[in-house]
């Protein structure tokens, strides 16, 4: 699979076409300006070390060894200063002759963080202030054959920002204050620049504010020619034909006639018919649209819809003189629409692709390290194929982190998850009544819907995380109008303008059809931001205060949920690379620097929450495991009531798929990739066929839950049995499950199902059955997971060699809840984990390993849950 995905990927880049484009990454220096405030104290830094590029000041401290781990013990809190520094980049290159004598040369700069002062052989280049954009400088006549001298100097935000934020007589509102003291609690900074607003800390990930040369720098040159974007508009989709048209943006010295060649092949490297035409440019930027239709078109599908096919379209130009300019471009085709029919209750919120309703079945994404450019290789292509195989189709970047890399959608183009892209404000008030801020994020806005507009899996935009309910309901905007009225009316006028009107424009102009929706949650600016019945729908009164029990899900019915979460710690493993055997204790010092929500006393929630179903843990080991439990079987019970409530639910994105650093938060995947709990049970949850048995107030719902665009012949099974094993009732009915669809099979009290029988000793196993085999099981309690009556399971493990790997066979005497295998230290994959055996049932597992089997069956450990006596 992941050779296929590398030539997919290798084939779907698309090629701007210059004669020759070089890689500025070769010997780099960095140092800490000597004249900065904060050399007195680290003098070290102050010296020219070698620096990595692409990269980051603190990855190059941590590689000169003046810093300690970034991630380890609890080393946030004396790092801090990094973030006030001024901090300089250099290097030199030689350019060779046939460079030197083109017409055109630009340096380009994919990504500086953030505001960055550019020098070339002592002459100013640029100023650059947007760590989202792409900066192009020519520099034609200003490069020398030896020796070109290029330095960047990046200020601190902090620095730079704070006397004009202390200056302000009211102050819009931040995010996450600083606990560092590296800047004033009521004069945060980072919603004034165009920077992520994670370095300035979450509550799942540390406080680095860094700078840098963070993605890739290179030197492009070209003669008289060149095809600066290309660009497939999908006009019209069908059956039968599809109508685009080839938009090719071409950059020419002069006015002449040319000849273009448009070749397109499918997902399978057939060719298909190619388009030629003959156009006159004229001197300047030219923009040259060629009309394209493919006959019976073969279209780009979610995961679980249908395949991801994809096309490729290669335009070569060539003018009089024998100069030529090629350029590709990968896509596929599909519609999409963001529906919003309208009931008695409110208006929906539907992702509809090729005029199917889909239901968006995903989590939402954070960035993959506090440091982007060290991501390491495969770890993005492992998360995304993870939420693949756990039957998710729809992931939301979310608008703290940035703008994904180009590998990032390329493997969302060819696992067939959709992706809901927020444009990136994170919270707080950004300052969008200053024209010039508007400006920016209009350019960085521009250069990234260009850059990503040709992915197929791009299906929403969005105009910002939380930022219009944090104004309208969090007090926000109650509070700054309290204080002076006008400047609060000038703030919302900025921020309607902004993501109102402005990014909706840029969306339509350059976005290729893709919807654009103004924030989330919001019912896009109407009245009431986070509605249960309009739009889609944040929901933190589950965790967040008033920190409701999970139970509270089954009361909230949204549209569309967007965000909701439990928190649980990574296993024992992850946790070891961060905190030393001493440190593992709840409250340590170094556990607390890695638990972010409540400014470190989040264990406090995460006790409430685990205690309240589980009872109170036996150690540390136990309360990692009980908060895994918690996150998963939590986390399950509000997807599968959102998958129920079909279709006035059409989306369940949880909080959150993946963790920028080791330590707790709301994430089913660690930050090594380990799977927690809550991502075997995602597996299961989002299965396209599933019976979801909520039970609520003494009451049980059963909903057979298709996600198939045909009708299917099913069965659903209900057995009561007690815990050890005997069975109590047992029937079985067939059903006929629609088309793209959640049927309500049945409803019983607890009295029905129990008939007299202890609720302690009982559970009611609920199963979908295919042509009689089992595709989903749904397990209902009567109690809390602490009062009940279980026992030792007595289970059996047996580890044997099997082809490859190894077969792992469970055997359970009695019930055995929330099972999981653990091999410790040993890398080991398993084919299934988190599970619940009924009495006397067997599970097989694969396990793929590099470690001998004597090894595996020592480390082997086998932990169901049995409450504290």
């Amino acid at each position: 699979m992941r050779a296929a995905l590398l030539a997919a990927l290798l084939a779907g880049a698309a090629h701007a076409g210059p004669a020759d484009s070089r890689a500025l990454d070769a010997v780099w220096e960095f140092r800490l300006v000597p004249s900065d405030a904060q050399a007195p104290q680290h003098a070290e830094a102050a010296i020219w070390r070698r620096a990595q590029v692409p990269g980051n000041v603190h990855t190059d401290l941590l590689a000169a060894g003046l810093i300690p781990d970034p991630y380890g013990g609890a080393a946030e809190s004396e790092l801090q200063w990094i973030g006030l520094g001024q901090w300089e980049y250099r290097t030199t290159f030689d350019v060779d002759a046939a460079t030197l004598h083109r017409t055109h040369a630009e340096l380009v700069f994919d990504g500086l963080d953030t505001f960055a002062h550019i020098e070339l052989n002592g002459a100013k280049l640029l100023d650059a202030d947007n760590a989202f954009r792409t900066w192009r400088v020519a520099v034609q006549g200003k490069l020398r054959a030896r020796g070109n001298a290029l330095h960047i100097v990046f200020d601190s935000p902090i620095a730079r920002l704070l006397p004009h934020v202390q200056a302000m007589p009211h102050k819009l509102a931040g995010n996450y204050p600083s606990p560092y003291d590296d800047e004033p609690k009521d004069a945060m900074t980072g919603n004034f620049v165009r920077k992520p607003g994670y370095h300035y800390g979450w509550d799942w990930g540390p406080r680095y504010v860094t700078a840098g040369i963070w993605r890739a720098l290179k030197l492009e040159s070209w003669d008289a020619l060149r095809v600066s974007d290309f660009n497939i508009r999908q006009r019209g989709l069908s059956d039968d034909s599809a109508r685009l048209d080839a938009e090719l943006q071409i950059d020419s010295d002069r006015a002449e006639n040319i000849a273009v060649e448009l070749a397109v092949r499918d997902s399978d490297g057939k060719s298909l018919e190619a388009v030629k035409q003959r156009a006159k440019l004229r001197a300047g930027s030219n923009t040259l649209t060629l009309p394209v239709v493919l006959a019976n078109p073969r279209r780009w599908w979610p995961n679980g819809y249908g395949r991801q096919d994809m096309y490729t379209f290669s335009a070569n130009i060539a003018d009089a003189h024998g100069v030529q300019a090629a350029t590709s471009r990968r896509t596929g085709l599909r519609t999409v629409e963001l529906r919003r029919d309208k009931d008695a209750n409110g208006q929906g919120f539907a992702l509809v692709v090729n005029g199917v309703p889909i239901f968006a079945k995903g989590a939402n994404v954070i960035p993959f390290d506090a440091f982007p450019a060290r991501v390491p290789p495969g770890r993005i292509g492992h998360v995304l194929a993870s939420a693949r195989d756990a039957n998710m189709n729809l992931l939301r970047n979310w608008g703290g982190g940035y703008y994904e890399s180009d590998e990032f959608f390329d493997l969302a183009d060819e696992l067939g998850l959709m992706i809901w892209q927020d444009f990136m404000f994170g919270g707080g008030t950004p300052p969008a009544y200053d024209p010039q801020f508007r400006a920016s994020v209009r350019a960085e806005a521009r250069d990234n819907l260009r850059r990503l507009r040709s992915h197929p899996s791009l299906v929403l935009w969005n105009g910002n995380n939380e930022e219009e309910t944090a104004w309208k309901d969090w007090g926000i905007g109650k509070q700054l109008t309290q204080e002076d009225s006008a400047f609060a009316q000038k703030a919302w006028d900025g921020y309607v303008q902004l993501f109102g009107h402005d990014l909706r424009e840029v969306v339509a102009q350059e976005g290729n059809g893709v919807p654009y929706w103004s924030s989330s949650p919001s019912n896009d600016l109407a009245a009431k931001a986070n509605d249960s019945d309009n739009g889609d729908k944040h929901y933190w009164f589950v965790w967040g205060n008033p920190a409701l029990p999970a139970d509270a899900y089954l009361d909230e019915t949204p549209r569309f949920m967007s965000e909701y979460g439990l928190q649980s710690w990574p296993s024992l493993r992850t946790i070891a690379t961060v905190a030393a055997p001493q440190d593992l204790a709840i409250g340590s010092r170094v556990l607390r620097a890695h638990q972010k929500f409540m400014a470190g006393a989040g264990d406090a929630r995460l006790m409430l929450y685990v205690a309240r179903e589980y009872g109170a843990p036996r150690d540390f080991a136990d309360f990692v495991y009980l908060s895994q439990v918690m996150q998963a079987e939590g986390i399950e019970l509000a997807a599968l009531h959102h998958r129920a409530s079909r279709p006035r639910t059409m989306g369940s994105l949880y909080w959150q798929l993946n963790d920028v650093w080791p330590g707790a938060s709301w994430s089913s995947i660690d930050f090594y990739g380990r799977w927690k709990p809550l991502q075997f049970h995602a597996r299961r949850f989002f299965a396209p066929l599933a019976v979801a048995a909520l039970r609520h107030d003494g009451k049980t719902q059963v909903s057979l839950i298709s996600d198939r665009t045909v009708p299917v012949a099913a069965q659903w099974r209900v057995t009561v049995l007690d815990l050890a094993g005997r069975r109590l009732r047992e029937e079985r009915h067939d059903a006929s499950l629609s088309a793209l669809s959640a049927t309500v099979a049945a409803n019983f009290s607890d009295a029905e199902l129990l008939h007299g029988a202890d609720p302690k000793h009982t559970a009611a196993a609920f199963e979908l059955l295919i042509d009689g085999q089992r595709v989903s099981r749904s397990v209902v309690y009567f109690d809390a997971a602490k009062n009940l009556a279980l026992a030792d399971p007595e289970l059996h493990p047996d580890l044997q060699r099997d082809g490859d790997g190894y077969a792992l066979t469970l055997t359970a005497k009695h019930l055995a809840r929330a099972v999981w295998v653990d091999f410790g230290a040993p890398d080991a994959a398993l084919s299934d984990n988190a599970l619940t055996l009924l009495p006397g049932e067997t599970a097989k597992l694969h396990v793929t390993s590099a470690v001998a089997l004597d090894d595996l069956r020592r480390t082997l450990t086998v932990r169901p849950y049995i409450p504290n006596s």
